[in-house]
C-alpha cells in the first residue's frame, strides 16, 4: 500500500538549504499574484540556480525562503511546482525528521488522486513521475 503524507503546512521544507527553481511560467505568475512587473520580482527575489541555467528564489540569511513570513507562505496559491510536490514526489534524505505531515497508507488509486489535488498535477502526470521513480530503484 502507498503511503501518502499529509502535509501539515509546518513549513519546515521552506526552511531547508537547497534552492527553489523557477519556470518562466512561475516566475509570471508569482509576479502578477505579487502585483509587481516580472522585472521587480526578479531583482527583488531572486538569484541565478548554483547551476548557472535560470533563476531560483532567494534565501534568508537563517536559510528560510524570502517568501516566508513566520509560518505563512506568501504566495500559496501560487507557489512553485517544486514547493507543491513536497513531501509526495520527493525523495529527500531524512525528511521525517523534520517534516511534520501525516502518513497514511492508501490505495494505489487514492494515492494518486491525492497526490495529483496536492500538487496540481494531473494523475498521467503522477503516474508518470512515479513509473520514473520506481526504474532508479
Amino acid at each position: 500500500m502507498p503511503v501518502y503524507q499529509d502535509c501539515q503546512r509546518c513549513t519546515a521544507c521552506c526552511r531547508w538549504p537547497g534552492q527553489v527553481r523557477l519556470s518562466e511560467a512561475e516566475i509570471t505568475r508569482i509576479a502578477a499574484f505579487l502585483q509587481l512587473s516580472e522585472h521587480e520580482f526578479i531583482q527583488r527575489y531572486t538569484r541565478l540556480q548554483q547551476d548557472r541555467r535560470g533563476l531560483a528564489l532567494q534565501e534568508k540569511s537563517d536559510g528560510a525562503c524570502v517568501l516566508l513570513h513566520g509560518d505563512l507562505c506568501t504566495i500559496q496559491p501560487v507557489k512553485p511546482q517544486q514547493c507543491r510536490d513536497f513531501p509526495n514526489l520527493w525523495k529527500y534524505p531524512d525528511a521525517e525528521k523534520y517534516c511534520r505531515a501525516i502518513p497514511r497508507e492508501v490505495s494505489a488509486d487514492e494515492y494518486v488522486r491525492l497526490v495529483s489535488a496536492a500538487t496540481q498535477r494531473t494523475p498521467e502526470e503522477v503516474r508518470e513521475i512515479l513509473r520514473h521513480e520506481s526504474q532508479k530503484l
